[in-house]
């Protein structure tokens, strides 16, 4: 578990202007689930997966004419160590809540269609769509969580449950259009 293991802290400067570059450093750190934890500074657990993502803000950095520079950590108390889990913890809760609510979204938007009776297959397709984009966020989420949240766990039931819902429509969808219904 994260709060057993090292930290990274990631120092990043960029020059202000032109302000991509500081913005692509910034979306990188975001996108692997660091967490800023002051003016500039940012935390990550010691893990591979955030290494790799750390180097390539590195890069970036180093493309607008600055420097990220890490540091291994371990937090002297427990104060430091609740400031970086704690933290750390809160960007996942909101990303897992982020997404369920999506779900819900997506589900109701599902609702709708059939409320409609619009069993098309492009809106079928573009259903199709949008349940593998929240596929892919859940994936990447995951990726992140290695504090192995409770909220994680009801976003794959979320997920499933808007797998489900596509499935039924599907099955309306081919029933409606002569065809047969079969299970994705």
């Amino acid at each position: 578990m994260v709060e057993d293991t090292g930290w990274l802290l990631a120092v990043v400067q960029v020059p202000s202007d032109p302000s991509r570059h500081r913005v692509a450093v910034w979306r990188e750190l975001r996108r692997v689930g660091a967490v800023p934890v002051s003016q500039g500074t940012w935390a990550l657990p010691d893990a591979d997966a955030f290494r790799a993502a750390l180097a390539r803000a590195s890069e970036l950095a180093a493309e607008g004419g600055g420097s990220v520079a890490s540091f291994a950590v371990t937090p002297q108390d427990e104060a430091a160590r609740t400031l970086v889990v704690e933290t750390f913890r809160e960007a996942r809760i909101e990303e897992w809540r982020e997404f369920t609510a999506d779900c819900g979204k997506f589900e109701d938007e599902i609702a709708r269609e059939i409320a409609k009776r619009k069993f098309t297959f492009a809106e079928l397709e573009e259903e199709e769509h949008s349940l593998d984009r929240l596929r892919r966020w859940h994936r990447d989420l995951r990726r992140r969580d290695v504090l192995a949240l409770d909220e994680g766990a009801q976003a794959a039931t979320r997920l499933r449950a808007c797998e489900a819902a596509l499935d039924d429509f599907a099955g309306r969808v081919y029933e409606e259009n002569g065809g047969t219904r079969t299970r994705a």
